[in-house]
Parts: C-alpha cells; structure tokens; sequence
C-alpha cells in the first residue's frame, strides 16, 4: 500500500495512476487496509487526484475515497474534499461515470449529518440532477437527499431551493 501510495505521488502517467487507485479502492474493502492507507497520508494523496484533469482518473479517486469513507476516522479527513466532490458533480457531464462515483461519494459522506452544511450549496444541482439524470443518476440524487432530509437542520435549504 505505501508503495502505491508513493507511485501516486511520483507518476504523471495516467493510466498508472488509474490503475494504482483501483488497488488501493479495492485494497479498502478490508477494514485494517482503511486503517492503513490513513496512516500513510493516502486519503490527502487520493483527495489531490480529484484535480486530476483526466476523467478516469477523477472517476477512480473519488470510488477509492467512496471505500475508504466507511470507515469514521477516514470520514473526518475526507470532509474537507466535500465542497471539491460537489463542484466535480455540478461540472461533471450529466450522467458520467465521474459524477455518479461524486454521487456515490457524497451518499457515503450524508449518513450522519456531521458533513451535511458542507452540501447546502449543491442543493440546487441535485435537485437539477433529479429531473434531468438517467435513472441510475437519479437513484444516487436521492440517496443523497433522503439522507440530507433526515437532518432537521437541512429542511429550510431543501425547502428553499431554487429549482
């Protein structure tokens, strides 16, 4: 793990890194791994992918973040790539691969409501995303906003956005 890790940080290569990050998302369905990888610095160096202009890339980065994040601890270090997980799925391409893995992201992170004020912007967009995505969109939007909707706090922002 701490050799993929350092490959990340030490590649240009895109297909390298698309491929390291799928071992390492799929090295996160084993919870000591999740451990691991947080001790190594791996989530920050996972969360800078996501500036990655290729969409593969993007798109692995944010499945691994989405196994690492059920893990609490790693929640707490994945927040703060909550507000660039939701830009990603407002410009990514309607439907894509990229923003379904954000979606996929951002159900994992609305579970508990710890994360939930660091969504009221995208509010907006999801509700777009619930009228104009293909089902499988659709399913993740809500996903989303049934979690986002158990939260007392979040119904006046639900309620009150401009659709």
């Amino acid at each position: 793990l701490q050799k993929l890790i350092h490959l990340l940080q030490a590649t240009d290569d895109p297909l390298i890194q698309e491929q390291a990050l799928i071992t390492l998302s799929n090295s996160a369905a084993f919870s000591v791994n999740q451990d691991v990888i947080r001790n190594l610095d791996g989530l920050s160096v996972i969360g800078g992918m996501l500036s990655n202009c290729v969409p593969k890339v993007k798109e692995k980065a944010l499945n691994a973040l989405n196994n690492l994040s059920m893990n609490i601890k790693n929640q707490e270090e994945i927040q703060v790539f909550i507000t660039q997980v939701c830009r990603t799925v407002e410009s990514a391409p309607l439907n894509s691969d990229v923003q379904l893995a954000g979606l996929r992201l951002l159900t994992n992170m609305s579970v508990t409501s710890d994360y939930h004020r660091k969504m009221i912007n995208s509010i907006p967009c999801f509700l777009h995303l619930l009228s104009e995505g293909t089902e499988r969109t659709q399913i993740q939007v809500l996903k989303v906003l049934v979690n986002l909707s158990a939260n007392p706090a979040m119904t006046r922002h639900l309620l009150r956005a401009q659709v």
